[in-house]
């Protein structure tokens, strides 16, 4: 190397050597803080964790088959990840029933004609929320077609003689459906 090339290579070597003797320990100190924050954070979680009042869902909700009213019971299917839980339901009687060989949502709601069931389409995450609204008559053992609706969140808004009102919302619209018993 020239004089001229050492000169600029002992120059520069200097100011990288200085640069990370001034810069070490504030890269120290933040890496000790974040890890610091991080566990005290951690400490503050795990004592809330323990005055938490309600059991999570997955607790709340049992594996063995619970009565929904008294003709149907139901059983876990699959717990969807951060969404619904989808069921297995069965006659409380014991009788097989066309209701063994779907796969239901939680709402159920009984009127005179039988018990209005959500009935999925399927169980993977990218293909939900699908739904059809069903009709089960206990008498007949058949399950009717009455909607489809695409979201979570539907009720049975209105009933008329032979006309039920689906009212849906899915976060951005609503709408309405309207069927006829």
């Amino acid at each position: 190397m020239t004089k001229f090339q050492l000169f600029f290579h002992h120059t520069f070597r200097f100011i990288w050597n200085a640069i990370f003797v001034i810069s070490y320990p504030i890269m120290a100190t933040f890496g000790m803080l974040f890890i610091g924050m991080t566990y005290v954070f951690s400490a503050i979680s795990k004592m809330l964790t323990r005055w938490k009042s309600s059991p999570s869902v997955l607790e709340k909700i049992p594996a063995d088959w619970v009565p929904v009213n008294r003709l149907i019971e139901r059983k876990i299917h699959k717990q969807i990840l951060f969404g619904p839980v989808c069921f297995r339901i069965r006659r409380t009687d014991g009788i097989p029933s066309v209701l063994e060989d779907h796969i239901f949502g939680q709402k159920t709601k009984v009127i005179e004609e039988g018990i209005i069931l959500e009935r999925w389409n399927a169980t993977e995450l990218k293909n939900l929320p699908d739904f059809d609204i069903c009709l089960y008559d206990p008498d007949e053992d058949k399950l009717t077609f009455l909607a489809q609706i695409k979201c979570f969140d539907w009720h049975l808004a209105h009933r008329e003689e032979n006309k039920l009102l689906f009212k849906w919302f899915d976060g951005t619209q609503g709408g309405e459906v309207n069927v006829a018993l």
